[in-house]
């Protein structure tokens, strides 16, 4: 599925991006890698946001039950050491013993019961519909416990593993959960030591981080995380030699980068998917025209996406027709209705919804304001007006979330989790992020996540995929390219090749 140069330089950009290999030369007598990035995590407890950045800090900072090994995709012992289905609903864990947070308290049985049980009923958590599959867990003995699921659930080892980090018990409890975001602790290599609002959060290697991790031993000690408003201070710092490694940069700047003698670019496909959220359902105004199929027909017609991939994203994107990422379990692409961009179309379809004139609307976006502006140009080609209002990707998301975006732009990763269950029903199975609020898609993502006959799976997978496809419920764009930039003066000779696996697995 993968090539072996995406392979391998995702292993390299992984190893350079997130310390898992020897100390920057520019910064060895500080043993510190500096991080510059734009997505800033306005809360960094795992579990109160999603966006990417929030998951790469994570996974410095908690280890989960499990963890899957980004190569294999093999699920491996973590906190936990091993697990028995003892039946359709139940599994037990026997739990690692001798691990502590980096306070320096002991993980045991009560750490994980606290943590499945206060998830499954925490309002503030970003994606509830990861844990729905959960319907609590219960303490056996103090390095045993039984996870017990609402139903079937065939995916809950990679929800268990991506997304289930574990939260000490007695600290959180005794600081409580906003002083919490300030100063968190897991049992992971890196300790967070400094959370600066949306600006910098900083990290220090935790030596008492437990033998036999999957993920390894970092080498370097430090790592210092800028969170910076635009585009153009980021690359300011990393030209200004104040930052060792950015990522997410316009693909347009790559080739100037790659020209720099002393920076090294680097560029590789994920399955991430850029797409557009249509208020069909009318949550930020009621009758407005996003509600009517042909002018959703008309938006997804006028919109050039081959092009947009090709001159915007590069690399190797693609066009996605499908409210899912091709590689995931039960995401069928021949059963899409596919809308080719055809602008003579989309004028029509408007004229017969009402609008010969079209109409006026606004996109709340994160996205780049590039990626904005190109989709503003092919919508007013066709007659549709569009406000842009461009914001840091948090205040977008609540806005979102709130109902307040007739149209709303992101991308979106599935937390890497390799099943249609962490993509299709984040978007279209009735939460906040729904703007279809389609019944019969909503019915039929629930069937299939009812069942683990994996055909039955597949069979209601696809035909949710055909229905929201065929009244245009979700806009998907195309696949997105990771774009890497670090001062060569990094050096990573000599470390093992097991040990950048873990970070690996942050990059898809």
């Amino acid at each position: 599925m993968r090539s072996d140069t995406w392979l391998r330089g995702t292993l390299l950009a992984v190893c350079m991006a997130l310390a898992t290999a020897a100390p920057a030369l520019a910064q060895k007598s500080a043993d510190t890698l500096r991080i510059t990035w734009r997505d800033a995590i306005p809360d960094v407890d795992p579990y109160h946001n999603s966006q990417r950045t929030g998951m790469v800090v994570a996974f410095q900072a908690f280890d989960c039950l499990v963890y899957r090994d980004p190569v294999t995709m093999e699920i491996k012992p973590a906190l936990a050491t091993s697990w028995k289905q003892v039946d359709a609903t139940t599994i037990d864990f026997t739990l690692r013993e001798g691990v502590t947070f980096q306070n320096g308290d002991p993980f045991s049985a009560d750490d994980v019961v606290y943590t499945i049980n206060t998830v499954i009923q925490d309002k503030r958590v970003a994606i509830p519909a990861y844990y729905t599959s959960f319907a609590g867990a219960e303490k056996i003995d103090d390095f045993h416990v039984r996870l017990k699921l609402t139903g079937v659930s065939p995916a809950v080892m990679e929800y268990l593993a991506m997304v289930t980090p574990i939260w000490p018990k007695a600290y959180r409890e005794k600081i409580g959960v906003d002083a919490y975001a300030r100063a968190p602790i897991g049992t992971g290599p890196y300790k967070i030591t400094k959370v600066d609002g949306t600006t910098q959060i900083d990290m220090e290697r935790y030596d008492g981080y437990y033998a036999g991790s999957p993920k390894g031993r970092p080498a370097i000690r430090y790592i210092k995380i800028h969170e910076v408003p635009d585009a153009t201070t980021e690359l300011t710092e990393l030209l200004g030699g104040r930052a060792d490694w950015i990522w997410g940069y316009n693909a347009d700047q790559f080739a100037n980068i790659a020209r720099m003698p002393n920076l090294e670019a680097m560029r590789f496909g994920t399955m991430r998917v850029h797409f557009m959220t249509v208020d069909a359902a009318g949550r930020s105004g009621a009758d407005n025209p996003l509600t009517k199929l042909k002018v959703r027909q008309a938006i997804i017609s006028a919109i050039d996406r081959d092009t947009m991939a090709k001159q915007l994203i590069q690399g190797d994107s693609r066009v996605i027709d499908t409210p899912c990422f091709p590689s995931q379990f039960g995401c069928d692409q021949s059963v899409a209705v596919k809308h080719p961009y055809d602008p003579a179309r989309a004028k029509q379809l408007l004229a017969e919804a009402g609008y010969p004139n079209g109409f006026d609307t606004e996109l709340v976006t994160y996205s780049p304001p590039a990626l904005a502006a190109t989709l503003q140009n092919y919508l007013k080609a066709v007659g549709i007006n569009l406000r842009i209002q461009q914001l840091q990707i948090g205040a977008a998301i609540q806005l979102a979330e709130a109902g307040k975006a007739p149209l709303y732009s992101g991308s979106w990763g599935s937390n890497s989790i390799n099943d249609v269950s962490a993509f299709t029903p984040y978007w279209l199975g009735g939460g906040l992020n729904d703007y279809a609020r389609d019944a019969d898609v909503q019915n039929l993502l629930k069937q299939a996540g009812a069942t683990i006959d994996p055909e039955l799976r597949r069979k209601a997978y696809s035909e949710a995929i055909r229905l929201a496809t065929e009244r245009v419920d979700f806009v998907p764009l195309f696949s997105d390219v990771r774009y890497v930039a670090f001062s060569k003066q990094l050096n990573f000779q000599g470390f093992p090749d097991d040990v950048p696996r873990f970070y690996l697995s942050t990059w898809k």
